[in-house]
């Protein structure tokens, strides 16, 4: 059901709510209206870099079970921030409830290995693949309707077949050796056809232990790409990729950076306090893009019993930057390093445990977990006094997982007991502005694990009221769905080519940019699709050499720009294998 734009909500996430269960801060509200379907939850871990796990834990029970033993060996608090990784396309799936089983290799070969979710039509039926188990689920909502009900039944990969595992000798190091023989990379650019781009640039990685490490972050100027790696952070000059300034090396490995730059191009690192398995993501320094320079330092504290940095994720506001350590949130000034203010516990036991950043600064917090009155709130907060401009407390059972935008704030949500799932708009207030209610199966790829970054999702773009989504792959390709977020409604959509997929990179005033994954034969694109008119046919921006289309489609956990006609691809993790060096970065261009 979608809510008139105008309208308070109606109906809720399955029954109905007392009206006396409300937040004090949000008088009145009605409940959500109705979802569709979730995936199961992991036991707590450390969490990882950006779109891949350090370790595949063992399985575990989804939402209601009970709170798992956390890496001190103190319980924590059951909430919505330690979703399972996702496996990619061709890749076997356990049984739900048990975790997906990680990629081999450092993430999955398509760019779309998130969470999919799926409404369709009028009455909102969906069908939904979740850890193995194809879900379909029918929601009437409202007061006093039918609830959803879920049927199973089994699901195959891709092909029919589990995906073989890496049979190749694993380095067993500490990332110390060169990582065996440079790809040969002289042929990247030969019988390049014309209106082809040609390679501009590439990249080997740093050598990494056999255990892998994170590559987070890309960061794009127009003078240099910085992307971290492992213990380092290297920044190559746009054009001829030349290091642009001696590489910044950390002592100990790189645990979370800023997804964004600042204004005037800083960042801030954070990297590990040792190297052993006690060691705490803690230390943080800030590093100018342009010249490489360190900035302000500082070790941030560990918060109460429970509340440790043992899991950091850090995200921008303005001027301001909130590490979210595992049960709170500590926001520092930018540029100075000082500290502003603290985010934690308050009211019915409600733990902040995620955020998102950007022109706004939203938390979710675990509200009452160990009674029956669990539940999540949002807020959105004042970056620079925290203060809560509203609350919005979500009916008891559902969980917020993502925050695919903050302007408007859009977020994704799920209800494990309903096995459903929701895609919910909220007006200025923090009510309900909208749902989305589209026939398709969207899969954007996001995080994993205990990610306190709730906008850490690739795949997304949000611009003019409009939320844009990738489908799941299906018969070998995929489609752009624009969503109406006033009303929920889909607006319009555009098909990739045969055989391949496509997700969008960023809407730009009347256009959307997006990548088109290369196939055996021929090179990706980056393509601009008009989001006015009748017409939305895409247009190619630069087409990547065909040549180079075996390495382009080699990288798995990626992170993606194009900025001034140029397009980067890089990875996300590196795997340690140690018979060759593994791929770090290409940049392409006319």
């Amino acid at each position: 059901m979608v809510q008139p734009p105008n309208e308070p909500p109606q109906g809720g996430f399955g029954a109905p709510q007392d009206p006396s269960a409300q937040s004090p801060q949000s008088p009145g509200q009605q409940p959500y209206g109705y979802p569709q379907t979730p995936p199961p939850q992991g036991p707590p871990v450390p969490a990882p870099g950006y779109g891949y796990p350090r370790q595949t834990p063992p399985p575990q029970g989804p939402y209601a079970q009970p709170a798992q033993p956390g890496p001190y060996g103190q319980p924590q608090q059951p909430g919505p921030y330690n979703p399972a990784p996702q496996a990619g396309y061709g890749y076997p799936h356990p049984p739900y409830p048990g975790v997906p089983t990680p990629p081999p290799g450092g993430g999955s070969r398509n760019p779309f290995k998130g969470r999919p979710a799926t409404v369709i039509g009028a009455a909102v039926a969906a069908l939904l693949v979740v850890g193995g188990t194809v879900f379909a689920v029918t929601t009437l909502g409202g007061a006093g309707e039918e609830k959803p009900v879920a049927k199973e039944s089994a699901s195959p990969t891709e092909d029919g077949k589990p995906s073989p595992s890496p049979t190749g000798p694993v380095n067993q190091g500490d990332g110390s050796g060169d990582g065996g023989e440079d790809l040969d990379v002289s042929d990247l650019n030969a019988d390049r056809e014309d209106g082809e781009a040609k390679v501009l640039w590439y990249k080997s990685a740093p050598d990494a232990p056999g255990s892998g490490a994170d590559a987070p972050g890309l960061w794009v100027t127009d003078k240099v790409a910085v992307k971290a790696a492992y213990k380092q952070l290297f920044a190559f000059d746009v054009d001829g990729g030349a290091p642009a300034w001696d590489a910044v090396e950390f002592d100990y490995e790189i645990c979370a950076v800023t997804p964004e730059a600042t204004s005037d191009d800083k960042i801030v690192v954070a990297h590990q306090s040792g190297a052993s398995s006690t060691s705490r993501c803690n230390q943080l320094q800030q590093i100018d893009l342009n010249t490489g320079e360190k900035g302000w330092s500082t070790k941030l504290e560990e918060g109460a019993l429970f509340d440790g940095t043992y899991g950091l994720a850090l995200t921008l506001s303005g001027d301001t930057l909130l590490a979210a350590r595992s049960q709170s949130g500590v926001a520092l000034d930018v540029k100075t390093g000082d500290q502003l203010w603290e985010k934690k516990k308050y009211g019915q036991s409600c733990y902040p445990s995620g955020f998102a950043g950007g022109e706004r600064l939203v938390a979710v917090s675990s509200c009452a977990a160990t009674t029956d009155k669990q539940h999540d709130e949002v807020q959105e907060l004042d970056p620079r006094t925290g203060k809560a401009k509203w609350t919005r407390k979500i009916p008891k059972g559902w969980k917020v997982e993502r925050a695919y935008s903050v302007d408007p704030v859009v977020l994704y949500l799920t209800n494990e007991d309903e096995k459903t799932w929701n895609i919910s708009t909220l007006g200025g207030d923090g009510r309900t502005r909208s749902q989305v209610d589209a026939d398709d199966t969207f899969a954007p790829e996001c995080g994993y694990l205990m990610d306190r970054d709730l906008g850490a999702c690739e795949g997304v773009a949000v611009a003019a009221d409009t939320l844009y989504l990738p489908t799941e792959k299906k018969d070998g390709t995929n489609e752009i769905v624009a969503l109406n977020l006033a009303t929920g409604k889909e607006k319009w959509r555009v098909k990739a080519p045969a055989d391949v997929t496509m997700e969008p990179v960023e809407a730009e005033g009347s256009k959307l940019i997006a990548y088109v994954s290369p196939s055996r034969d021929e090179g990706g694109r980056i393509v601009s699709v008009p989001t006015t008119g009748s017409s939305h046919k895409a247009t190619t921006l630069l087409r990547m050499p065909a040549s180079a289309a075996k390495i382009e489609d080699g990288f798995y956990s990626k992170a993606i720009d194009y900025v001034d006609g140029r397009f980067y691809l890089s990875t996300a993790r590196l795997t340690g294998n140690d018979e060759a060096k593994e791929k770090l970065m290409l940049a392409y261009g006319k």
